[in-house]
């Protein structure tokens, strides 16, 4: 079992855009901080969920406030920070993105 940060972001604006955008953003984001990307995406009620892991939980809250912040991404994205054993979305602590 892991930290898992969930990053949650609402389903507004041009959704195709910005979500392939996060998804190429998070490559950069495993290279630079050392996190993984640990499932695929996935659109839940009205909002996208990533998911990243495999960093401590400071780094991962850093990379989903970096995700958070990017031009383009709709404002009041926020993040679970839960782990890879979670029986399902959003349980856990919930944290205002970005982290300060």
């Amino acid at each position: 079992m892991a930290v898992l940060v969930e990053i949650h972001v609402p389903l507004t604006g041009d959704v195709v855009e910005w979500v392939d955008d996060i998804g190429d953003y998070l490559i950069d984001l495993e290279e630079e901080l050392g996190i993984e990307e640990h499932d695929d995406g996935e659109e839940y009620g009205d909002v996208y969920i990533f998911f990243i892991a495999g960093a401590n939980e400071r780094t991962l809250l850093k990379a989903a406030s970096r995700v958070a912040t990017r031009k383009g991404v709709p404002a009041g994205a926020f993040a679970m920070v839960t782990n890879t054993n979670a029986p399902q979305f959003g349980l856990g602590r919930k944290v205002r993105l970005p982290v300060r």
